[in-house]
Protein backbone atom coordinates (compact mmCIF):
# COMPACT_ATOMS: atom_id res chain seq x y z
CA UNK A 1 0.00 0.00 0.00
CA UNK A 2 1.18 3.81 -0.80
CA UNK A 3 2.42 5.50 2.68
CA UNK A 4 3.36 8.92 1.37
CA UNK A 5 4.63 9.93 4.61
CA UNK A 6 7.13 7.28 4.48
CA UNK A 7 7.72 7.28 0.83
CA UNK A 8 11.39 8.53 0.61
CA UNK A 9 11.57 10.23 -2.75
CA UNK A 10 13.74 8.09 -5.58
CA UNK A 11 16.39 9.64 -7.92
CA UNK A 12 17.18 8.89 -10.92
CA UNK A 13 21.29 8.25 -10.55
CA UNK A 14 21.41 4.70 -9.41
CA UNK A 15 22.02 0.90 -9.87
CA UNK A 16 21.37 -2.37 -11.88
CA UNK A 17 22.84 -4.90 -10.57
CA UNK A 18 23.71 -7.99 -12.11
CA UNK A 19 20.18 -8.98 -12.76
CA UNK A 20 18.83 -9.35 -16.24
CA UNK A 21 16.00 -8.29 -17.69
CA UNK A 22 12.67 -10.81 -17.63
CA UNK A 23 11.66 -11.52 -21.27
CA UNK A 24 8.18 -9.51 -22.22
CA UNK A 25 6.88 -8.61 -25.26
CA UNK A 26 8.01 -4.72 -25.83
CA UNK A 27 5.02 -3.27 -27.99
CA UNK A 28 3.32 -0.78 -26.30
CA UNK A 29 -0.78 -0.64 -26.70
CA UNK A 30 -1.77 3.05 -28.23
CA UNK A 31 -2.66 5.26 -25.47
CA UNK A 32 -6.56 6.39 -25.09
CA UNK A 33 -7.82 8.96 -27.19
CA UNK A 34 -9.64 10.81 -24.61
CA UNK A 35 -9.85 10.67 -20.67
CA UNK A 36 -12.05 7.81 -18.68
CA UNK A 37 -13.58 8.76 -15.71
CA UNK A 38 -17.30 9.93 -15.49
CA UNK A 39 -18.26 8.59 -18.52
CA UNK A 40 -18.31 5.35 -16.92
CA UNK A 41 -21.50 3.36 -18.08
CA UNK A 42 -23.96 3.12 -14.90
CA UNK A 43 -24.16 -0.89 -15.14
CA UNK A 44 -21.04 -1.38 -14.80
CA UNK A 45 -20.59 0.68 -11.75
CA UNK A 46 -23.48 -0.82 -10.03
CA UNK A 47 -22.80 -3.78 -8.09
CA UNK A 48 -19.78 -1.57 -6.55
CA UNK A 49 -21.92 1.13 -5.48
CA UNK A 50 -24.49 -0.98 -4.14
CA UNK A 51 -21.73 -2.80 -1.99
CA UNK A 52 -20.61 0.16 -0.19
CA UNK A 53 -18.17 -2.26 2.07
CA UNK A 54 -15.06 -4.27 0.45
CA UNK A 55 -11.78 -5.95 2.04
CA UNK A 56 -8.67 -5.10 1.37
CA UNK A 57 -5.67 -7.66 1.98
CA UNK A 58 -2.27 -7.00 2.37
CA UNK A 59 0.01 -9.80 2.02
CA UNK A 60 3.38 -10.56 0.62
CA UNK A 61 6.61 -11.40 1.08
CA UNK A 62 7.80 -8.44 3.42
CA UNK A 63 4.76 -10.26 6.09
CA UNK A 64 7.47 -13.04 6.95
CA UNK A 65 9.19 -9.85 8.64
CA UNK A 66 6.46 -9.04 10.90
CA UNK A 67 7.68 -5.24 10.71
CA UNK A 68 10.65 -6.07 12.40
CA UNK A 69 14.44 -5.20 10.82
CA UNK A 70 17.83 -4.56 13.00
CA UNK A 71 15.85 -3.92 16.29
CA UNK A 72 13.23 -1.52 15.19
CA UNK A 73 9.61 -2.61 15.08
CA UNK A 74 7.85 -0.13 13.12
CA UNK A 75 7.98 -0.82 9.65
CA UNK A 76 5.24 -2.62 7.20
CA UNK A 77 4.97 -3.45 3.36
CA UNK A 78 7.24 -0.41 2.83
CA UNK A 79 9.98 -2.40 4.70
CA UNK A 80 12.32 -2.59 1.57
CA UNK A 81 12.41 0.82 1.39
CA UNK A 82 12.48 2.23 4.72
CA UNK A 83 14.83 -0.12 6.22
CA UNK A 84 17.21 0.29 3.14
CA UNK A 85 17.28 -3.62 3.05
CA UNK A 86 19.85 -4.02 -0.38
CA UNK A 87 18.30 -6.11 -3.23
CA UNK A 88 20.47 -9.23 -2.92
CA UNK A 89 19.44 -9.55 0.72
CA UNK A 90 15.47 -9.12 0.53
CA UNK A 91 15.49 -11.49 -2.22
CA UNK A 92 16.48 -14.28 0.33
CA UNK A 93 13.30 -13.80 2.41
CA UNK A 94 12.02 -15.54 -0.25
CA UNK A 95 12.74 -18.92 0.96
CA UNK A 96 10.53 -18.20 3.76
CA UNK A 97 7.98 -17.55 2.43
CA UNK A 98 5.36 -20.69 2.94
CA UNK A 99 2.31 -19.27 4.23
CA UNK A 100 1.07 -22.73 4.98
CA UNK A 101 -1.92 -21.14 6.81
CA UNK A 102 -2.76 -19.49 4.05
CA UNK A 103 -7.03 -20.21 4.30
CA UNK A 104 -8.35 -18.27 1.03
CA UNK A 105 -12.14 -19.99 1.83
CA UNK A 106 -11.62 -18.69 5.41
CA UNK A 107 -10.90 -15.38 4.10
CA UNK A 108 -13.70 -14.70 2.19
CA UNK A 109 -16.25 -16.20 4.54
CA UNK A 110 -15.37 -13.84 7.26
CA UNK A 111 -15.77 -10.90 4.64
CA UNK A 112 -18.98 -12.41 3.16
CA UNK A 113 -20.26 -12.44 6.93
CA UNK A 114 -19.55 -8.97 7.79
CA UNK A 115 -20.91 -7.85 4.93
CA UNK A 116 -18.17 -7.38 2.53
CA UNK A 117 -19.40 -7.71 -1.00
CA UNK A 118 -16.04 -8.04 -2.52
CA UNK A 119 -11.70 -8.14 -1.52
CA UNK A 120 -8.94 -6.65 -3.42
CA UNK A 121 -6.04 -7.82 -2.65
CA UNK A 122 -2.33 -6.67 -2.86
CA UNK A 123 -1.21 -9.62 -6.12
CA UNK A 124 2.04 -7.15 -6.18
CA UNK A 125 3.32 -4.63 -3.92
CA UNK A 126 6.25 -2.20 -4.86
CA UNK A 127 8.43 -4.50 -3.70
CA UNK A 128 7.92 -6.32 -6.81
CA UNK A 129 6.98 -9.73 -5.12
CA UNK A 130 4.18 -11.39 -7.43
CA UNK A 131 1.86 -13.72 -5.15
CA UNK A 132 1.37 -15.75 -9.02
CA UNK A 133 3.03 -17.86 -10.78
CA UNK A 134 3.79 -15.06 -13.18
CA UNK A 135 5.49 -16.27 -17.08
CA UNK A 136 7.36 -12.27 -16.68
CA UNK A 137 10.02 -13.03 -14.56
CA UNK A 138 11.10 -15.24 -11.04
CA UNK A 139 10.73 -13.11 -8.66
CA UNK A 140 7.10 -14.72 -7.12
CA UNK A 141 5.57 -17.79 -5.20
CA UNK A 142 6.89 -20.10 -7.73
CA UNK A 143 10.35 -19.26 -6.16
CA UNK A 144 9.32 -19.65 -2.82
CA UNK A 145 8.63 -23.31 -0.86
CA UNK A 146 4.83 -22.26 -1.05
CA UNK A 147 4.87 -22.28 -4.65
CA UNK A 148 0.86 -22.25 -5.05
CA UNK A 149 -1.09 -19.96 -6.90
CA UNK A 150 -2.48 -17.68 -4.08
CA UNK A 151 -4.53 -15.71 -6.89
CA UNK A 152 -6.50 -18.47 -7.67
CA UNK A 153 -7.10 -19.27 -4.22
CA UNK A 154 -8.61 -16.31 -3.87
CA UNK A 155 -10.48 -16.16 -6.79
CA UNK A 156 -12.20 -19.44 -6.54
CA UNK A 157 -13.08 -18.64 -2.81
CA UNK A 158 -14.67 -15.29 -3.07
CA UNK A 159 -16.76 -16.70 -5.99
CA UNK A 160 -17.77 -19.51 -3.45
CA UNK A 161 -18.87 -17.07 -0.95
CA UNK A 162 -20.59 -14.62 -3.20
CA UNK A 163 -17.94 -11.99 -3.52
CA UNK A 164 -16.33 -10.00 -6.13
CA UNK A 165 -12.35 -10.53 -6.67
CA UNK A 166 -10.37 -7.74 -7.20
CA UNK A 167 -6.64 -7.23 -7.51
CA UNK A 168 -4.12 -4.18 -6.12
CA UNK A 169 -1.67 -4.28 -8.17
CA UNK A 170 1.59 -1.61 -7.78
CA UNK A 171 2.92 0.33 -10.88
CA UNK A 172 6.03 0.89 -8.84
CA UNK A 173 8.55 -2.26 -9.03
CA UNK A 174 11.58 -1.75 -6.46
CA UNK A 175 12.77 -4.71 -8.11
CA UNK A 176 12.40 -4.98 -11.92
CA UNK A 177 15.83 -3.81 -13.40
CA UNK A 178 14.12 -1.77 -15.82
CA UNK A 179 11.99 0.28 -13.38
CA UNK A 180 13.24 3.62 -12.51
CA UNK A 181 13.91 5.92 -11.12
CA UNK A 182 16.14 4.19 -8.44
CA UNK A 183 15.42 4.44 -5.00
CA UNK A 184 18.12 7.19 -3.41
CA UNK A 185 19.82 4.81 -0.93
CA UNK A 186 20.79 2.59 -3.87
CA UNK A 187 23.17 4.69 -5.54
CA UNK A 188 26.56 2.68 -5.81
CA UNK A 189 24.74 -0.80 -5.13
CA UNK A 190 22.18 -0.28 -8.53
CA UNK A 191 23.09 1.78 -11.28
CA UNK A 192 20.25 2.72 -14.15
CA UNK A 193 22.90 1.42 -16.37
CA UNK A 194 20.88 -0.05 -19.05
CA UNK A 195 17.40 -0.04 -17.68
CA UNK A 196 14.51 0.92 -20.22
CA UNK A 197 11.52 1.92 -18.54
CA UNK A 198 9.77 1.12 -21.51
CA UNK A 199 10.63 -2.65 -21.29
CA UNK A 200 9.10 -2.25 -17.57
CA UNK A 201 5.85 -0.90 -18.73
CA UNK A 202 5.92 -3.78 -21.51
CA UNK A 203 6.08 -6.08 -18.22
CA UNK A 204 3.65 -4.14 -16.52
CA UNK A 205 1.37 -4.68 -19.14
CA UNK A 206 2.26 -8.48 -19.21
CA UNK A 207 1.95 -8.90 -16.23
CA UNK A 208 -1.44 -6.99 -15.98
CA UNK A 209 -3.06 -9.28 -18.40
CA UNK A 210 -1.96 -12.46 -16.87
CA UNK A 211 -4.29 -11.37 -13.81
CA UNK A 212 -6.84 -10.41 -16.09
CA UNK A 213 -7.32 -13.57 -18.36
CA UNK A 214 -5.95 -16.04 -15.96
CA UNK A 215 -8.76 -15.94 -12.63
CA UNK A 216 -12.30 -15.05 -14.66
CA UNK A 217 -13.61 -11.99 -13.77
CA UNK A 218 -12.07 -9.29 -11.66
CA UNK A 219 -14.24 -6.67 -10.38
CA UNK A 220 -11.80 -3.78 -9.82
CA UNK A 221 -8.36 -3.14 -10.77
CA UNK A 222 -6.60 -1.51 -7.76
CA UNK A 223 -3.43 0.48 -8.80
CA UNK A 224 -1.08 2.10 -6.40
CA UNK A 225 2.41 3.48 -6.71
CA UNK A 226 1.70 6.23 -9.39
CA UNK A 227 2.99 9.16 -7.53
CA UNK A 228 6.93 9.19 -9.68
CA UNK A 229 5.68 11.82 -12.28
CA UNK A 230 9.24 11.63 -13.74
CA UNK A 231 8.90 8.07 -15.28
CA UNK A 232 5.03 7.49 -14.96
CA UNK A 233 3.13 9.97 -17.09
CA UNK A 234 -0.19 10.54 -17.63
CA UNK A 235 -0.32 9.05 -21.59
CA UNK A 236 1.86 5.72 -19.95
CA UNK A 237 -1.46 5.90 -17.30
CA UNK A 238 -3.90 6.04 -20.31
CA UNK A 239 -2.46 3.42 -21.85
CA UNK A 240 -2.40 1.23 -19.04
CA UNK A 241 -6.57 2.12 -18.30
CA UNK A 242 -7.06 1.03 -22.03
CA UNK A 243 -5.05 -2.09 -21.34
CA UNK A 244 -7.67 -3.05 -19.04
CA UNK A 245 -10.44 -1.63 -21.18
CA UNK A 246 -9.66 -3.85 -23.68
CA UNK A 247 -9.06 -7.23 -21.90
CA UNK A 248 -11.48 -6.56 -19.30
CA UNK A 249 -14.47 -4.13 -20.48
CA UNK A 250 -16.33 -4.08 -17.30
CA UNK A 251 -13.19 -4.67 -14.72
CA UNK A 252 -13.35 -1.22 -13.09
CA UNK A 253 -10.44 0.81 -12.24
CA UNK A 254 -9.18 3.27 -9.61
CA UNK A 255 -8.13 6.66 -9.81
CA UNK A 256 -4.16 5.72 -8.77
CA UNK A 257 -4.00 4.72 -12.58
CA UNK A 258 -2.43 8.32 -12.85
CA UNK A 259 -0.71 10.21 -11.10
CA UNK A 260 -2.35 12.93 -8.65
CA UNK A 261 -1.51 16.13 -7.44
CA UNK A 262 -0.10 16.20 -4.03
CA UNK A 263 -2.91 15.45 -1.79
CA UNK A 264 -5.34 16.31 -4.55
CA UNK A 265 -8.11 13.40 -4.23
CA UNK A 266 -7.20 12.90 -0.08
CA UNK A 267 -7.67 17.02 0.73
CA UNK A 268 -10.49 17.78 -1.90
CA UNK A 269 -13.21 15.41 -3.39
CA UNK A 270 -13.30 16.04 -7.31
CA UNK A 271 -13.70 13.72 -9.78
CA UNK A 272 -11.12 11.84 -10.91
CA UNK A 273 -8.84 12.24 -14.14
CA UNK A 274 -8.54 8.46 -15.36
CA UNK A 275 -10.27 5.50 -13.73
CA UNK A 276 -13.87 5.13 -11.92
CA UNK A 277 -13.38 6.35 -8.44
CA UNK A 278 -11.03 8.31 -6.73
CA UNK A 279 -9.80 6.49 -3.66
CA UNK A 280 -8.69 8.84 -0.28
CA UNK A 281 -6.68 6.95 2.20
CA UNK A 282 -6.68 6.59 5.88
CA UNK A 283 -9.43 9.04 5.84
CA UNK A 284 -13.11 9.85 4.86
CA UNK A 285 -13.82 13.53 2.94
CA UNK A 286 -15.63 16.12 4.61
CA UNK A 287 -18.36 15.65 2.48
CA UNK A 288 -19.52 13.64 -0.73
CA UNK A 289 -19.79 15.43 -3.75
CA UNK A 290 -22.75 14.51 -5.97
CA UNK A 291 -22.02 12.73 -9.41
CA UNK A 292 -18.29 11.60 -7.75
CA UNK A 293 -17.36 7.56 -7.06
CA UNK A 294 -14.88 7.28 -4.28
CA UNK A 295 -13.94 4.49 -1.84
CA UNK A 296 -11.98 4.83 1.70
CA UNK A 297 -9.22 2.80 2.18
CA UNK A 298 -8.55 2.18 6.02
CA UNK A 299 -6.36 -0.24 8.08
CA UNK A 300 -7.52 -1.62 11.56
CA UNK A 301 -4.23 -0.61 13.30
CA UNK A 302 -1.60 1.31 11.89
CA UNK A 303 -0.28 -0.43 9.08
CA UNK A 304 -1.26 -1.86 5.91
CA UNK A 305 0.97 -5.18 6.01
CA UNK A 306 1.63 -7.50 9.31
CA UNK A 307 3.27 -5.57 11.95
CA UNK A 308 3.63 -8.03 15.15
CA UNK A 309 4.05 -5.03 17.37
CA UNK A 310 1.48 -2.89 16.32
CA UNK A 311 -1.71 -3.36 18.62
CA UNK A 312 -3.10 -0.03 18.25
CA UNK A 313 -6.64 -1.63 16.90
CA UNK A 314 -9.77 0.47 15.96
CA UNK A 315 -12.46 -0.19 18.22
CA UNK A 316 -15.80 -1.88 16.69
CA UNK A 317 -17.67 0.82 17.26
CA UNK A 318 -14.98 3.13 16.11
CA UNK A 319 -15.34 0.68 12.58
CA UNK A 320 -18.92 1.10 12.33
CA UNK A 321 -18.72 4.59 13.42
CA UNK A 322 -16.37 4.62 9.81
CA UNK A 323 -18.71 2.40 7.97
CA UNK A 324 -21.79 4.33 8.79
CA UNK A 325 -19.86 8.19 8.24
CA UNK A 326 -18.37 6.75 4.63
CA UNK A 327 -21.79 5.28 3.21
CA UNK A 328 -23.91 8.42 4.92
CA UNK A 329 -21.83 10.44 2.25
CA UNK A 330 -22.13 8.10 -0.65
CA UNK A 331 -18.68 6.56 -0.57
CA UNK A 332 -17.31 2.84 -0.29
CA UNK A 333 -15.16 1.85 3.08
CA UNK A 334 -12.60 -0.66 2.00
CA UNK A 335 -11.14 -2.24 5.28
CA UNK A 336 -8.03 -3.68 5.40
CA UNK A 337 -6.39 -6.80 6.88
CA UNK A 338 -2.71 -7.80 7.09
CA UNK A 339 -2.60 -11.78 7.16
CA UNK A 340 1.11 -13.23 8.68
CA UNK A 341 3.32 -14.18 7.81
CA UNK A 342 2.66 -17.93 7.82
CA UNK A 343 -0.95 -16.79 5.81
CA UNK A 344 -2.97 -16.52 8.85
CA UNK A 345 -5.86 -13.55 9.92
CA UNK A 346 -4.19 -12.20 13.01
CA UNK A 347 -7.00 -12.99 15.78
CA UNK A 348 -7.52 -9.20 16.25
CA UNK A 349 -8.76 -8.72 13.07
CA UNK A 350 -10.99 -11.96 13.37
CA UNK A 351 -12.48 -10.32 16.11
CA UNK A 352 -13.37 -7.37 14.53
CA UNK A 353 -14.95 -8.78 11.57
CA UNK A 354 -16.63 -11.09 13.60
CA UNK A 355 -18.47 -7.82 15.38
CA UNK A 356 -19.14 -6.49 12.15
CA UNK A 357 -20.63 -9.62 11.10
CA UNK A 358 -22.79 -9.23 13.89
CA UNK A 359 -24.03 -5.93 13.40
CA UNK A 360 -23.91 -5.85 9.84
CA UNK A 361 -26.30 -8.90 9.95
CA UNK A 362 -29.09 -6.88 11.50
CA UNK A 363 -28.34 -3.95 10.51
CA UNK A 364 -26.70 -3.92 6.76
CA UNK A 365 -30.07 -2.95 4.66
CA UNK A 366 -28.65 0.37 6.47
CA UNK A 367 -25.62 0.13 4.22
CA UNK A 368 -26.18 -1.63 1.30
CA UNK A 369 -27.14 0.04 -1.75
CA UNK A 370 -28.10 3.04 0.24
CA UNK A 371 -27.32 6.58 -0.94
CA UNK A 372 -25.33 9.89 0.78
CA UNK A 373 -27.64 11.64 3.57
CA UNK A 374 -30.22 14.22 1.99
CA UNK A 375 -29.48 16.32 5.22
CA UNK A 376 -27.36 19.04 6.41
CA UNK A 377 -25.59 19.08 9.78
CA UNK A 378 -26.80 16.76 11.37
CA UNK A 379 -25.23 15.35 14.58
CA UNK A 380 -25.71 11.50 13.47
CA UNK A 381 -25.33 9.67 9.83
CA UNK A 382 -28.06 9.13 8.10
CA UNK A 383 -28.05 6.63 4.69
CA UNK A 384 -31.01 7.16 1.74
CA UNK A 385 -32.57 3.89 0.28
CA UNK A 386 -35.17 3.24 -1.85
CA UNK A 387 -37.93 5.26 0.35
CA UNK A 388 -36.13 4.77 3.85
CA UNK A 389 -33.98 6.88 5.21
CA UNK A 390 -31.53 5.31 7.92
CA UNK A 391 -30.48 7.18 10.90
CA UNK A 392 -27.17 6.09 12.58
CA UNK A 393 -27.07 6.63 16.48
CA UNK A 394 -24.45 5.47 18.18
CA UNK A 395 -24.76 6.93 21.20
CA UNK A 396 -28.61 7.17 23.12
CA UNK A 397 -30.11 10.47 22.76
CA UNK A 398 -31.05 11.57 26.69
CA UNK A 399 -34.62 12.97 24.67
CA UNK A 400 -37.08 10.74 23.59
CA UNK A 401 -37.56 13.01 20.47
CA UNK A 402 -35.41 13.06 17.86
CA UNK A 403 -35.82 15.83 15.42
CA UNK A 404 -35.46 15.41 11.23
CA UNK A 405 -35.23 18.83 10.50
CA UNK A 406 -36.44 19.84 6.73
CA UNK A 407 -38.32 16.53 6.57
CA UNK A 408 -41.36 17.82 4.95
CA UNK A 409 -42.80 13.67 4.39
CA UNK A 410 -44.78 12.02 6.85
CA UNK A 411 -43.29 8.47 7.06
CA UNK A 412 -46.11 5.48 6.58
CA UNK A 413 -43.55 3.61 9.77
CA UNK A 414 -40.98 3.70 12.13
CA UNK A 415 -39.00 1.17 13.65
CA UNK A 416 -35.58 0.57 15.14
CA UNK A 417 -33.75 -2.76 12.83
CA UNK A 418 -33.50 -5.72 14.46
CA UNK A 419 -37.02 -5.49 16.72
CA UNK A 420 -40.03 -6.45 16.38
CA UNK A 421 -41.68 -5.35 12.96
CA UNK A 422 -44.73 -4.88 15.28
CA UNK A 423 -42.87 -2.21 17.50
CA UNK A 424 -43.49 0.73 15.58
CA UNK A 425 -42.60 4.17 16.40
CA UNK A 426 -44.67 7.06 16.46
CA UNK A 427 -43.75 10.15 14.30
CA UNK A 428 -45.60 13.58 13.61
CA UNK A 429 -45.00 16.36 11.20
CA UNK A 430 -43.70 19.57 13.03
CA UNK A 431 -42.77 23.11 11.84
CA UNK A 432 -39.03 22.44 12.01
CA UNK A 433 -39.37 18.90 10.30
CA UNK A 434 -40.74 14.99 11.30
CA UNK A 435 -40.24 14.37 15.28
CA UNK A 436 -39.72 10.81 16.21
CA UNK A 437 -40.54 9.34 19.63
CA UNK A 438 -37.39 6.89 20.24
CA UNK A 439 -38.00 3.79 22.80
CA UNK A 440 -36.18 4.13 25.85
CA UNK A 441 -33.34 1.85 25.29
CA UNK A 442 -31.21 1.74 22.55
CA UNK A 443 -31.97 -0.99 20.05
CA UNK A 444 -27.85 -2.12 19.84
CA UNK A 445 -24.93 -1.61 21.85
CA UNK A 446 -22.62 -0.63 19.07
CA UNK A 447 -24.94 1.63 16.47
CA UNK A 448 -28.61 1.40 16.55
CA UNK A 449 -30.07 2.44 13.67
CA UNK A 450 -33.61 4.03 13.11
CA UNK A 451 -35.27 3.15 9.87
CA UNK A 452 -38.28 5.19 8.53
CA UNK A 453 -39.86 4.43 5.77
CA UNK A 454 -42.03 6.03 3.14
CA UNK A 455 -45.02 5.66 -0.05
CA UNK A 456 -42.67 7.55 -2.22
CA UNK A 457 -39.52 9.32 -2.00
CA UNK A 458 -38.80 11.92 0.49
CA UNK A 459 -38.54 15.08 0.35
CA UNK A 460 -36.00 17.20 2.42
CA UNK A 461 -35.68 20.52 2.24
CA UNK A 462 -32.14 22.15 3.28
CA UNK A 463 -31.10 25.46 3.70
Amino acid sequence: MMNRRDFVRASAGAALGSLAAPRVATALPPALPAPWGATAEPDRMAWWREARFGMFVHFGVYSVLAGEWNGRTDYGEWIRNNAKIPLEQYDTFLERFNPTAFDADRMAALAAAAGMKYLVITTKHHDGFALWPTKQGDFSVARTPYRRDLMRAVADACRRHGVVPCWYHSIMDWHHPDYLPRRDWEKGARTAEGANFDRYVAYLHAQVEELLTWYGDIGVMWFDGEWEGETWTYPRGEALAAHVRRLAPRTLINSRVVGQPANGLEATLTRPKLGDFGTPEQKIPDRGLSGVDWESCITMNKNWGFNRADQDWKSLPTLVGLLTETASKGGNLLLNIGPKGDGSIPEASVERLEGLARWMRVHGEAIHGTQASPFDGLSFRVTRGARRLNCFLPAWPAERELLLPGLRTTPTAVRMLGASARERLGARLVDGGVAVTLPERASDPVCSVLALDFAGDPEVVTR
